[in-house]
């Protein structure tokens, strides 16, 4: 292991090990889950005459868990990895999918949680059982059914699990000694907790597994995550370190072990989040070994997941955040800064009470729900904020009498946008009914507060928070755009918007010098307060508009967020020519930030831009991304600068930074030579990503953002 301000005495001796399931990892790793049209279709024929609907289901979630399979090879420490299932008899399947083809799906987000592992953690699966059965036979009607359908789902949990333990055992008997004290090791953890709540730091690790695994196989849900690793494991870290049955070196392997496991099973383009650090209820720091072995657990891993978010405050002790910047510089974007004290301000606005606000997870990229507790909707949907700009042009350049100053213009927009947003919540309300109706989860609900409590579904307005939150992408574009506009326009009446509109329809053909001469304009990005104040503006009206909204089931909120994923790229790739002089199918800006290459004044004015304005409203995210030349890194006290500029931008307000330290040269030889660097990992809008499987046209956009070479 390299030198490290944390280091892990021990660590090298798993080093090959992980190396070994790093590259197996790599090689095979598989983008579909096992195909369940059978058992689930079994399940469904089996309960035509069951009336509930609730009940149903959980008999697929049975069905689903109890036909899963596991493969484990000679180095794994963990057991979870699926094995391909057997090719299925092909009329079989085929009349499992013409039967299914008659229950209606249910749209709208799944996943992006963490659970709640405090109730299986203290109870185990027998006592959670038990306590199910008692609140049962304790009620009639729709609640005792959705209780029981809850069980049911842990019955199949039971079966995943056992069958876990099934697998490990059939190896023993010809395994070498070594690893046969391994396996015997794995199958007791598993035979364990089928019954009991884990006792060891392996066990929480390897049960912590299964229940994000089980949720998301067992009720189709995508992208349930581990979340704060430092805090749900820590009493066992603490009980197995005091009785000297765990080091800090088999604490990293465990960990490892299980980042190797969701990368197996997540397919790539995707999002799995750790956060670390942080505060309680108290305004205390939470951070611990746990903390900094998280993040240690990517410098050998170096796979596209999981990311690990420090969770920053002014108590945040400086070797962690030493750690994530030093693990930066190496070269590991997975790493991100998140500013907790703008989080917490954010989820107060919501409602959220002071004693959980403390308690939140980046529920894959950069948006936020409470731990434990959500059925939160994130990117629900994403607005093409430069492409609503187009058709207001496109519309006042048709009006019989178009806006007469910019601020009319401006006013308009604003209109046309208000209008997309009550569009947009009608339409996730209309998904939420359908959800009502044909979702159910029973196992994501036994993990869900307060689903059990309430004995409601987490699609039946189970958990505690249901809010539903949005995101609006290509906001630098968009306020560049306005300043054009502004000028151009109305100042000094240099176009009207007829001309303008048929500007853009041709993508400036011909047009080459009033293409640059827009580009001069004054960028977002480059401390022009003018400009600055039009995002700033647009965020504040796009915010208060959500606000106005209010989601089913129970009158949560429409939350506003600025993180793209891939959608910067997607919603460009479909978008014409725009006034800030970007080309028609360019990808937009990516989250929070300047648009490419406009950030002219270097990184510190670049966050001075970005920070002039509240984040705290966009719970629903908002990323800012860096890229630095890894050349700059080999000069001496560049990381202390580095660390600098983050937590200035942390300090002014800034919801989350992400940072790519990765020479261009480099990109462009991957691009050349993908199999050479098959696992060359970058930052894009609030995740990773392997860069070689990107689209040429996202890699363009990784290569066209400004690489500082100097802070």
């Amino acid at each position: 292991m390299a030198e490290s301000v944390y280091s892990v005495v021990g660590a090298e001796r798993d080093s090959e090990r992980m190396q070994v399931l790093r590259t197996r990892c790599l090689e095979r790793k598989w983008q579909a889950w096992p195909d369940l049209s059978v058992p689930v279709a079994q399940a469904l024929h089996a309960t035509e005459a069951v009336p509930s609907w609730q009940l149903r289901k959980g008999a697929v979630a049975r069905a689903r868990l109890s036909s899963l399979r596991f493969e484990l090879d000679e180095h794994e420490l963990l057991i979870g990895r699926l094995a391909k299932a057997p090719a299925a008899d092909p009329e079989a399947l085929a009349r499992a999918r013409e039967y299914l083809q008659r229950y209606p799906g249910a749209g709208g987000q799944t996943g992006h949680c963490e659970l709640d592992r405090s109730r299986l953690f203290a109870r185990g699966l027998d006592g959670l059982l038990a306590d199910l059965a008692r609140r049962r036979d304790s009620c009639d009607g729709e609640r005792a059914e959705t209780l029981e359908s809850f069980a049911q789902a842990l019955a199949g949990f039971r079966e995943m699990i056992e069958r876990a333990a099934l697998t490990a055992e059939a190896q023993i008997d010809d395994a070498a000694p070594g690893r046969r004290r391994e396996l015997e090791r794995i199958a007791l953890s598993c035979r364990r907790l089928a019954h009991q709540p884990p006792q060891s730091f392996r066990d929480a690790v390897q049960l912590s597994w299964f229940m994000d695994l089980g949720t998301m196989v067992g009720d189709y849900v995508w992208l349930v995550v581990p979340g704060h690793l430092d805090r749900t494991l820590l009493p066992f870290y603490e009980h197995d370190r005091t009785s000297g049955t765990l080091d800090d070196a088999e604490a990293l392997a465990l960990l490892e072990s299980l980042y190797v496991l969701i990368n197996e099973f997540v397919p790539d383009g995707l999002a799995i989040s750790v956060m670390v650090g942080g505060r309680d209820a108290q305004g205390r720091d939470v951070t611990n070994p746990l903390s900094y072995l998280c993040l240690e657990a990517l410098r050998r891993t170096r796979l596209v997941y999981p990311t690990v978010g420090l969770c920053w405050h002014d108590g945040t002790p400086a070797a962690l955040t030493e750690l994530g910047t030093e693990l930066i510089a190496e070269g590991l974007c997975n790493v991100a800064f998140f500013g907790d004290a703008t989080i917490q301000r954010g989820l107060g606005r919501l409602g959220v009470p002071a004693a959980e606000a403390c308690n939140y997870i980046n529920s894959t990229c950069v948006e936020i729900t409470p731990v434990a507790a959500s059925n939160v909707w994130v990117a629900s949907p994403y607005f093409s904020t430069p492409g609503l700009l187009l058709e207001e042009i496109a519309a006042q350049a048709a009006a019989p009498r178009p806006a007469a100053s910019f601020e009319a213009f401006l006013e308009a927009y604003r209109n046309r946008l208000g209008a997309r947003i009550d569009a947009a919540a009608a339409e996730q309300n209309r998904l939420r009914q359908g959800r009502q109706a044909y979702g159910r989860k029973p196992l994501q609900s036994v993990f869900t507060r307060d689903c059990i409590d309430r004995a409601r579904d987490i699609d039946d307005g189970g958990a505690c928070y249901n809010w539903v939150e949005c995101s609006f992408v290509g906001l630098a574009n968009l306020a560049d755009s306005l300043e054009v506009i502004r000028t151009e326009v109305y100042d000094s009446g240099r176009l009207s918007l007829g001309p303008l509109c048929e500007l853009l329809r041709t993508d400036f053909a011909g047009r080459e010098s009033e293409r640059q001469r827009f580009l001069s304009h004054p960028k977002y990005g480059n401390g022009t307060a003018a400009v600055d104040g039009l995002l700033a503006g647009i965020v504040r009206f796009a915010s208060g508009e959500c606000a106005r909204q209010r989601m089913l089931p129970d009158d949560s909120h429409f939350v506003s967020g600025a993180f793209c994923w891939i959608m910067h790229e997607r919603l460009g790739r479909e978008c014409g020519a725009t006034p800030d002089g970007r080309r028609a199918g360019t990808p937009f800006a990516d989250g929070c930030g300047p648009a490419q290459g406009r950030e002219h004044c270097g990184p510190t004015t670049a966050i001075l831009s970005t920070t002039s304005w509240d984040h705290s409203p966009l719970i629903g995210g908002a990323a800012y991304n860096m890229k630095f030349a890894k050349g700059l890194f080999a000069v001496a006290g560049a990381r202390s600068r580095l660390r600098d500029l983050i937590i200035t931008f942390l300090r002014r307000g800034g919801f989350e930074t992400q940072v790519n330290v990765v020479d261009a040269a480099v990109l462009r030889a991957a691009r050349q030579a993908p199999d050479a660097y098959r696992d060359l990992v970058v930052r894009i809008g609030g995740y990773t990503d392997y860069f070689v499987r990107l689209s040429p046209q996202m890699q363009d956009e990784i290569l066209l953002r400004t690489e500082f070479q100097a802070f």
